[in-house]
């Protein structure tokens, strides 16, 4: 089974992301904040990673940065999550290692796009939802 990191400070966005990912087949885990998921990637490497561009103490972009100097993080996805469409800032997310992008709010289906787009392999698909 794929790992799938979630990082984003809002409780909310991580149940509702974790409970569409588990159901697509991922062994999901959660961070509140950048530095907490550098030290989770660093004891067990994700396969993916959906991180929200403003996070406590590290922006996602500083995130990025640091994780990309991980060793084994090449081979990660990075979905790279907005609240607002800011070119430069996912112009330099893109140069940082995200391979997608999504806003906020999102539901299953966009979820499911999205993974698509980033040709991130999901196990279960909900066919109702897509």
């Amino acid at each position: 089974m794929k790992i799938f990191l979630i990082v984003d400070d809002s409780p909310v966005i991580r149940k509702v992301a974790n409970r569409i990912l588990t159901d697509m087949g991922f062994v999901v885990v959660e961070a509140s904040d950048g530095s907490e998921a550098l030290e989770k990637s660093r004891y067990n490497m994700p396969d993916v990673i959906l991180v929200d561009w403003d996070t406590p103490g590290m922006t996602g972009l500083e995130f990025l940065q640091a994780f990309k100097g991980l060793e084994n993080s090449a081979n990660t996805r990075i979905l790279y999550c907005t609240s607002e469409i800011m070119v430069s800032e996912m112009t330099k997310a893109k140069r940082a290692g995200a391979n997608a992008f999504m806003m906020k709010p999102f539901n299953r289906s966009i979820l499911q796009t999205k993974l698509k787009e980033a040709n991130i392999e999901v196990t279960k698909v909900d066919t109702e939802a897509a």
